[in-house]
């Protein structure tokens, strides 16, 4: 990082929170720690950190109410939490990404992982920052819309391949989405292109605005077809994500005349989601286990998510 990180740690076991405060410090960043929630309330709004290590299970106040009530907070907006629990449930996982966290781990903590884990956040939260000052210039100088923010089709699959590895080294879950807009070759028939454009363009911001971690990538695929990689997330919170992705897309009410099931704008979604092995070879079935899922949605009736079938 080019510059100084503030990260708070609100922790209730001394002894943890005094060994991750060191093993961050070594790499650099100022370290601020907290016992409970109303604690850590009170130290973000004097130090304004740019990452915080949440423990799910503090007195007084959880870190899941904790999480919530930080996010209201003025200037919060841009901050990373990370939630740290032991319990390995999906209930928890759903809870946490709920409560607006960024991202979980799981305890006991393997530091080599956590370290390397606020890394990645904080160098993606700060290039996700630059990439947005810099789109803010490009609006002013054309007439930019949400598909030029949606990363090229090439890239996006070398990322496949660049996040698989990450995962095997971290040996953590890799997920992928492909949604697809239901009825899209017909809505573009019907309303024409223009109208198509700015649908998907809709489609794309309610996307984006679903996705909370700088490391999340979306493409286009092609008519109104837009890939989501999640790094770092298991099956549970990808379904979590996707169900939230179509209820936000629903939510934008957009009329849709030409098909015969709904008078809006829906999406299906087909994902996959895998523990990357040591090798590569699994990458392309991959991709292709999350399409294979959406064309099930689609033949299921569509506005709605399906899994794909587990990789070997």
């Amino acid at each position: 990082m080019s510059t100084q990180s503030i990260i708070l740690i609100a922790e209730h076991d001394r002894a943890t929170s005094d060994t991750m405060a060191q093993c961050l410090e070594k790499d650099g960043h100022l370290v601020i720690t907290a016992s409970n929630g109303e604690e850590c309330l009170d130290a973000y709004k004097n130090m304004m950190p740019n990452l915080v290590l949440l423990d799910a299970m503090m007195p007084k106040m959880n870190g899941f109410e904790c999480c919530q009530q930080l996010l209201k907070l003025a200037g919060s907006a841009n901050t990373l939490i990370l939630m740290i629990t032991g319990l390995d449930e999906e209930a928890s996982v759903n809870l946490a990404f709920e409560s607006g966290a960024s991202d979980f781990i799981t305890k006991p903590i393997r530091w080599p992982i956590l370290k390397q884990s606020v890394r990645i956040h904080l160098e993606n939260n700060q290039l996700k920052t630059q990439l947005k000052e810099a789109h803010q210039k490009l609006i002013q100088l054309s007439s930019a819309d949400e598909l030029r923010q949606l990363t090229k089709r090439q890239f996006f699959l070398k990322q496949i391949q660049v996040e698989w590895l990450r995962m095997v080294r971290e040996e953590s879950h890799l997920s992928l989405m492909i949604c697809d807009i239901d009825g899209f070759e017909t809505y573009n028939d019907t309303d024409g292109h223009i109208q198509g454009d700015q649908c998907l363009s809709q489609v794309a911001s309610a996307i984006s605005q679903c996705l909370k971690r700088p490391a999340d990538l979306t493409a286009r695929y092609g008519g109104g077809k837009i890939a989501v990689l999640l790094p770092s997330t298991s099956l549970e919170g990808a379904i979590h994500i996707a169900e939230k992705i179509r209820g936000s897309v629903a939510a934008l009410a957009i009329p849709h005349q030409s098909t015969s099931f709904s008078d809006i704008v829906t999406i299906s979604l087909g994902i996959a989601s895998v523990l990357p092995c040591t090798q590569l070879i699994g990458a392309g079935s991959f991709y292709q286990s999350a399409d294979k899922a959406l064309y099930r949605a689609k033949a299921e009736g569509g506005d709605r998510v399906v899994v794909g079938t587990p990789l070997d």
